[in-house]
């Protein structure tokens, strides 16, 4: 008996040093971009280096407000094509598609969801990059190399479908089967219960979906890198080349890697791109909790 108590106690004691090892992971990589953003912040205020478009390394000049655009542009772009699609797929699959179909669809959007960021770059660089210079950018009367914002909008928008789509997938599927033949009784069709039933009770776990979504579109990297043109300045339009910030690091990092500042610069980079992706997942979990708490209560 007395065993069984003592394994019980490690056991207890073992999980919670995982959890707390876990926990100060968060904190440890704060504290390790705070301090290495620490000498830029010196040399140039906050506020100079936020609104400044002037990256020059070479001249000290870290002013990322161009690749702030940049990366506005390329992730507000790929929502606007993500969110509407995936809401009608998500419909689709939880109240039109026949059970044979949805069984199929789910486990291929959890696939989706699993391919590796370089993949997409890879195939949306030979197959996106071509159709947007020789096609979509001559049809508005615009030259471009392909490599561009509306590029990696594209390409950021096929990566975010599966997570949006699953989520309200499962948001759909989870109303309770009352309220939808409540609805259907008193003589509304499907899509006026879909529409006026459906849409409203899974707002707040569809929002939460979009900022989860948000999150992930924000930090992409690898595939952004691959297709957005990295040029650090304003894009003209968006077929113009640009940077994000992600992109930005993934670029030139170990370029001029010896100038103490440069790093610095780079690693406040990395700490603007960890606080707000931690901000948007932070709140999209906290409104799907709230969600399901609302339905479970």
């Amino acid at each position: 008996m007395k065993l069984r108590k003592w394994r019980d106690l490690l056991g207890t004691k073992l999980m919670l040093l995982a959890t707390l090892f876990i926990s100060s992971l968060f904190f440890s990589i704060i504290i390790l971009l705070l301090f290495k953003s620490s000498l830029v912040l010196e040399s140039s205020s906050l506020v100079d280096i936020l609104f400044s478009p002037n990256w020059n390394p070479d001249i000290n000049n870290f002013g990322l407000a161009a690749i702030i655009i940049g990366t506005m542009l390329v992730t507000g772009i790929a929502l606007l094509i993500a969110i509407p699609i995936s809401l009608l797929t998500a419909i689709y699959i939880a109240e039109y598609a026949p059970g044979k179909i949805r069984r199929i669809l789910r486990p291929f959007l959890d696939v989706l969801a699993g391919v590796p960021s370089v993949v997409y770059g890879l195939c949306s660089f030979l197959l996106l990059v071509p159709l947007v210079k020789n096609v979509i950018a001559p049809f508005f009367g615009i030259q471009s190399t392909g490599l561009c914002i509306f590029t990696a909008a594209i390409t950021l928008a096929i990566m975010v479908f599966p997570i949006i789509i699953s989520l309200c997938v499962e948001s759909f599927s989870a109303i309770p089967l009352a309220l939808k033949e409540a609805s259907l009784s008193i003589g509304a069709t499907k899509w006026e219960t879909v529409k006026k039933v459906v849409f409203r009770a899974s707002g707040p776990n569809i929002f939460a979906a979009i900022l989860l979504g948000f999150g992930r579109a924000f930090g992409e990297t690898i595939a952004v890198n691959m297709v957005v043109g990295g040029i650090p300045r304003i894009p003209s339009s968006i077929f113009s080349p640009g940077e994000t910030l992600a992109s930005l690091i993934a670029s030139k990092y170990g370029e001029l890697m010896s100038i103490p500042l440069y790093e610095s610069a780079l690693m406040l980079v990395a700490l603007i791109l960890f606080f707000v992706v931690f901000l948007f997942n932070f709140l999209g979990v906290l409104v799907l909790r709230r969600a399901r708490k609302r339905w479970n209560t």
